[in-house]
């Protein structure tokens, strides 16, 4: 059976997101909560728990990812959405444009999660910063 590529299923997720009434999506009181590359780099250093959530392609998440994360691509979150915990402090990131990121937090919220962050500058902003990464 064939899948349909990966920017098909994007594409679907932001025009469904896109075609809500505005009342679907959040009270303008609850901004995107985002945390940077330091605080979670010294979130880990600390031993803190935290559930890394990548949400780039499979590919990309072989080649290299924050430590301990778990690889959910954005192409796949309508039918994984399941898999992010409600419960613990979740960190999403992707190479991706920030709307992108910031559709798939606003997904999770419609879907009834309160414990999403959004690390800024994402995967990139990590590398820039020669943080250690898995593979």
């Amino acid at each position: 059976m064939r899948h349909a590529p990966e920017w098909f299923t994007l594409v679907a997720l932001l025009v469904t997101l896109a075609a809500r009434p505005v009342a679907a999506f959040h009270v303008a009181s609850e901004p995107v909560q985002s945390i940077s590359a330091e605080q979670v780099k010294r979130l880990l250093d600390a031993r803190e728990r935290l559930i890394l959530i990548d949400l780039r392609p499979g590919a990309g998440f072989g080649k290299g990812h924050l430590p301990g994360a778990r690889s959910v691509p954005l192409s796949e979150l309508p039918g994984r959405a399941a898999e992010v915990p409600r419960t613990g402090r979740v960190v999403l990131y992707c190479d991706c444009p920030a709307q992108e990121t910031q559709a798939a937090n606003q997904f999770l919220r419609d879907q009834g999660h309160r414990n999403i962050e959004v690390l800024e500058e994402g995967f990139p902003g990590w590398v820039k910063r020669g943080y250690p990464l898995e593979r």
